[in-house]
This record gives C-alpha cells, sequence and structure tokens, in this order.
C-alpha cells in the first residue's frame, strides 16, 4: 500500500508539475508584456469594457499590428528611404542606441546559426555543457554555457578549438538536461540511458 501511495503521488507530481511550471513561465511572460504595454492599457478607456485582462489584450494586439504595419512599410522603397535617415540622423546619435541595434541585429541575423553546435567546454579541469553562438577567423570560437536549472542566465567564454569536444546530438536534447540538472548526461558522452535500453 506505501509504495502505491509513493508511486502513485510521484505520478501525479510528474503531470501536474511540468504543467504547473508552464503555467508560472507563461504567467511571468504576460507580466513581463504587461509592463511594457502599460501605456497603451493607459490610453484604452472603454467604458463599456472594464476587464482588465481584455483591455490588456486588446493593447497587445495593437503592438502586434503595429509591429506589422511597421515592418510592411519599411519594406517598401519610400519606407526604407525614411527609416535610413530618422536611423541615422536622429536614433544613432542617442547614447547605447546603436550598440543595443547591433546586438539585435546580430542575435536575429544568426538565429539560424546559434545553438546548433553542442560542445563539451574544458574550463579548470572541468567540462561544462556548451552551445556555440559565434566562430571568429582568428579560430576562436564563442561559447555559451547555461546554468541549471534556468538556462537563460550563463556565461560566454571564447576559446580555441582544441577546449572544445563538438558532440553529434540534438541542442534540444542537450538543453533538457540543463534544465534537468543534468539528468539525462549520458548522451552526451554517447552512453544509452536507462530508458533507451528498456526500449
Amino acid at each position: 500500500m506505501k509504495r502505491f501511495l509513493t508511486t502513485t503521488l510521484l505520478g501525479g507530481l510528474l503531470v501536474v508539475l511540468p504543467i504547473g511550471l508552464f503555467l508560472a513561465f507563461m504567467r511571468f511572460l504576460w507580466i513581463q508584456v504587461s509592463n511594457l504595454i502599460m501605456p497603451i492599457v493607459k490610453l484604452l478607456k472603454f467604458e463599456n469594457i472594464t476587464n482588465d485582462f481584455v483591455i490588456r489584450l486588446i493593447a497587445f494586439a495593437i503592438v502586434i499590428a503595429a509591429c506589422f504595419f511597421i515592418g510592411l512599410f519599411v519594406r517598401t522603397r519610400i519606407g526604407k528611404g525614411i527609416w535610413r535617415y530618422f536611423d541615422s540622423n536622429v536614433l544613432e546619435k542617442l547614447p547605447f542606441y546603436k550598440t543595443i541595434k547591433d546586438t539585435v541585429g546580430t542575435l536575429f541575423s544568426s538565429r539560424g546559426k546559434s545553438f546548433k553546435k553542442v560542445v563539451l567546454v574544458e574550463v579548470m579541469n572541468t567540462q561544462m555543457t556548451g552551445f556555440v553562438t559565434d566562430e571568429h577567423e582568428n579560430g576562436i570560437i564563442t561559447v555559451f554555457v547555461p546554468t541549471a536549472p534556468n538556462p537563460t542566465n550563463g556565461f560566454i567564454f571564447h576559446l580555441p578549438e582544441s577546449k572544445l569536444t563538438f558532440l553529434d546530438i540534438n541542442p534540444e536534447d542537450a538543453m533538457r538536461t540543463v534544465i534537468g540538472v543534468g539528468t539525462g548526461s549520458s548522451i552526451l558522452f554517447g552512453e544509452k540511458s536507462d530508458e533507451n535500453e528498456k526500449v
């Protein structure tokens, strides 16, 4: 009976916990987006709509629509010319704007290359799970090493290729071991997990 109750409880946790964490993440994301669109929310004063959630959804839809139409406008010859003039003569004179712009541009332009290669990084006689984010002409490779269990934080290392071991595994599988605080790391070393052996 004790074993039945324990395994049943663990089985329930395995079902509920991922859903709970996903909902918590979505709630965190919603709060961050809501804070960004708060100025628009304050401008929307509908007498017949008092639900705050509905107003925030409308504000979010307005932001998405605005981004779409702005993108559509700058694709035209006139829009592209206006944007280049405004960007170079006004925005680039603002402090830190060019740095932020270049960083965002780099992220979007390299989104197909970054995090596609999984490596083991040798740092201070320790191997860490990392993802290649950039490769340089002088042979140095930039690697992001995420922390567990929150992979949005981590460390950036610039290392020669000799300090890296490239792994032929799926990046999603490698990231799963980070989120799982090392669980399933046998795939990093070409070993079969217990679950795969059973299959």
